[in-house]
């Protein structure tokens, strides 16, 4: 059992394999994506397949098999969707950043160590509801886009660099774009909207705060539109976030 390797990950999706067993994938925290099969966690009498459930921040030990990796042992580390599954607003955030994070690493065993905190950060914030959901969402959003190279342009032109602030928005273009270099039918967002994208971006939460409720909606339609412009398909789960700005827990 030398090949036997322990390693600490964010469950993202499982999925069914024969009548008990699961195809686990999860980012984890020095191995990047890991899918590994989960034997007869399907079965009532299972030792952990409650602990394998999307959400779940485990410790897991793995044994090399020869197309999937075998799980041998889990223990939990936060149950984050004990305080998600009950909330519309916080689960579908949630859903929105493993789909996210299970996007952006295409590639089994390469590491991703920024995304695998950036995700565990996320899921921290939306279990302890303090925040509005989609606001965390978003500046989830933006921080992997920039781990990933397509965070959008907010402090500065994206096709000249010019120094903002500027008053447009094309997502074809990378970003915010000034008044020479605007291609036709670019968007004209609120400087509001403009200033959350920035603070959203470099975690400014006190500024996040003081702006004006309305301009949330706009930014997570520019967030996501470039999202998917760069992804080149929708995020299943996006749609189904509700950015309706709604009071968090006391």
């Amino acid at each position: 059992m030398a090949n036997l390797y322990r390693d600490t990950g964010i469950v993202l999706r499982v999925q069914k394999l024969g009548e008990a067993d699961r195809i686990i994938t999860l980012l984890t925290q020095k191995h990047g994506k890991v899918r590994a099969v989960a034997k007869g966690v399907r079965r009532t009498s299972s030792r952990f397949g409650a602990r394998l459930e999307p959400f779940g921040h485990v410790d897991v030990q793995f044994y090399p098999g020869r197309s999937l990796d075998v799980v041998t042992q889990v223990e939990t580390l936060d149950a984050f969707h004990v305080k998600l599954v009950d909330d519309y607003s916080r689960y579908t955030a949630g859903c929105a950043v493993l789909e996210t994070a299970d996007r952006l690493t295409a590639e089994e065993g390469e590491p991703a160590l920024r995304l695998y905190l950036l995700v565990t950060g996320a899921l921290r914030a939306l279990a302890a509801g303090e925040r509005d959901g989609s606001l965390v969402l978003d500046a989830f959003l933006m921080r992997a886009m920039s781990i990933a190279g397509w965070a959008p342009a907010v402090d500065e032109c994206a096709r000249c660099g010019e120094p903002g602030p500027h008053r447009a928005f094309n997502v074809q273009a990378g970003g915010v774009v000034c008044a020479n270099c605007r291609p036709a039918g670019s968007a004209t967002p609120s400087a509001e909207t403009l200033r959350l994208l920035i603070a959203l971006l470099h975690g400014e939460w006190d500024v996040v705060d003081a702006l004006p409720v309305g301009a949330r909606r706009d930014a997570s339609g520019l967030v996501a539109a470039h999202l998917q412009w760069h992804m080149e398909r929708q995020l299943r789960s996006l749609p189904l976030v509700e950015r309706t700005a709604r009071p968090v827990d006391g």
